[in-house]
């Protein structure tokens, strides 16, 4: 069977839609799932993703997956799904010479490429989904204006993929599948953390997530990120504690319980260390800033 060419013709690779109440399980394309005014959770094979502002979450084709929102309000999402073979397309024709691009121009001969399914930084393609968000909502699209913009999103992935096989090459395994598959394995871990970090979860539940034993876990994942889990989950819960002292009117000991601390004196003191002030004062000081 030849195999053809990527194309766009009938087929939307936009979904832009807000909901406060979502649930949906099964399987789709290669796809970029981003979204503002909240969060939403997706179970993707072992892993577990909170997907909020400033981040997106990769999912390969033909991945099992269910998303979940839940909120007080509406939660706004644009994700893009990539027509079969076209970041393969684009991988192919971006590595050959222009002779083997002439004799090849579909550039079938690759397989499907295996994204590592984790949240990534959404700074690379913030400007591009604005643009396709804006000409979307004024349905002001452009055939050929939007198979440019996906051929973009496309290389971008790439991009980030090379820099994500770089990545990994910090872990040690004199094996480099090895290596991949740890590297996986981590962020798992990271992004478990990430999206159950109101929780009470232990070094043991989240190696048991990244099918990794506590202390090879502990190790690499210091290896790799630079701290400690605990560290991670610490920082995390601390800067949501900032946020919601900014934006609520939450008493401070109900940001302490819903950001996962267990005690009230222990989270001042960690938040004075952190940043410089006690929580009652850093909000006073904010709302005195505000007026």
């Amino acid at each position: 069977m030849t195999s053809q060419t990527s194309t766009l013709t009938n087929f939307n690779p936009i979904l832009h839609a807000a909901s406060s109440n979502y649930y949906w399980k099964g399987k789709g394309l290669l796809s970029i799932k981003t979204f503002r005014n909240g969060r939403a959770y997706y179970q993707a094979g072992q892993g577990h993703f909170a997907v909020e502002e400033g981040s997106y979450l990769l999912l390969n084709q033909d991945q099992e997956y269910s998303i979940s929102i839940e909120s007080d309000v509406l939660v706004e999402s644009f994700c893009i799904f990539f027509p079969e073979r076209m970041v393969e397309e684009v991988y192919q024709s971006s590595g050959g010479s222009s002779e083997q691009q002439l004799d090849n121009p579909n550039g079938m001969s690759h397989g499907p490429i295996d994204f590592v399914e984790k949240t990534y930084n959404a700074a690379w393609l913030t400007s591009t989904l604005n643009q396709m968000k804006a000409a979307s909502t004024h349905s002001q699209i452009n055939q050929t204006w939007l198979e440019e913009k996906m051929y973009e999103l496309a290389q971008g992935l790439l991009h980030v993929h090379r820099h994500v096989h770089h990545e990994a090459q910090r872990l040690q395994s004199l094996k480099a599948s090895t290596r991949e598959e740890l590297y996986r394995r981590l962020h798992i871990g990271h992004d478990f953390m990430a999206a159950c970090y109101s929780q009470p979860i232990s070094l043991t539940d989240i190696a048991r997530v990244a099918c990794l034993s506590p202390n090879h876990f502990l190790r690499s994942y210091k290896q790799l990120f630079g701290m400690s889990p605990h560290q991670f989950l610490t920082e995390k819960r601390l800067q949501q504690a900032k946020r919601l002292l900014l934006q609520t009117d939450q008493p401070v000991t109900d940001i302490c319980l819903e950001v996962g601390f267990q005690s009230p004196s222990s989270f001042s003191g960690l938040f004075t260390k952190r940043f410089g002030v006690s929580p009652s004062l850093f909000r006073q000081q904010s709302d005195f800033r505000e007026v």
